[in-house]
């Protein structure tokens, strides 16, 4: 028996927010995703695969400042368009970071920028089947022995 576990991933987020119906309605104006469940009207579940986003209601703290959490998409050109259409101010830095508006800070990755990967089965299942990875991001993952 080993004696500390191994961290192996994030199965899911949890995301506190005002009303879980809004959460959706602006999350869908924003993103393609699919539904994985709900509880009532305290708690939804957004598909990622293999991974999903938990929209829990009861937010109760201030907005984040620094914490936040970072989604991974398959476009963020396209969804900083959705931002800028939803007139949702965009954070100045150097990446794509947004405040819902229960206050969740959010950090956009584009899928074939960064070493996170995800099987052929997940990605056929979400719908982006294929996706690619940019040269750094190979030679990342290829340096850590993942490719």
């Amino acid at each position: 028996m080993n004696e500390k576990a191994r961290f192996v991933g994030i199965n899911h987020v949890a995301l506190e927010v005002g009303d879980v119906d809004q959460a959706l309605d602006f999350y869908g104006r924003l993103l393609d995703f699919e539904l994985r469940g709900r509880i009532g009207t305290s708690m939804a579940f957004i598909d990622a695969g293999d991974q999903f986003i938990a929209i829990s209601a009861g937010r109760a703290q201030a907005a984040d400042d620094s914490r936040h959490f970072g989604l991974v998409v398959d476009d963020a050109d396209a969804l900083r368009g959705a931002l800028e259409r939803e007139g949702v101010k965009i954070l100045p830095g150097r990446g794509l970071d947004f405040l819902d508006p229960w206050g969740n800070r959010i950090q956009v990755v584009q899928y074939d920028e960064i070493q996170f990967t995800k099987t052929d089965a997940a990605l056929r299942m979400l719908g982006v089947e294929g996706l690619g990875k940019t040269t750094k991001a190979e030679a990342e993952m290829r340096e850590k022995g993942l490719l």
